[in-house]
């Protein structure tokens, strides 16, 4: 699965790890997170994230 990058603060979502804090298990691809979902260090929405090559 790829991994993702918010473009505002730099985090990195991947999916092998999940966001535990935010309730996400580990394996749930980027494109499963709920909309309503954003980056756990600067509250990004999804839409702020981009692939990372």
């Amino acid at each position: 699965m790829d991994k993702w990058t918010c473009m505002i603060c730099g985090y990195e979502y991947d999916p092998a790890a999940g966001d535990p804090d935010g309730n996400i298990p580990p394996d749930t691809a980027f494109e499963d997170l709920p909309d309503a979902w954003v980056c756990p260090l600067c509250g990004a929405g999804k839409d702020q994230f981009e692939k990372t090559p």
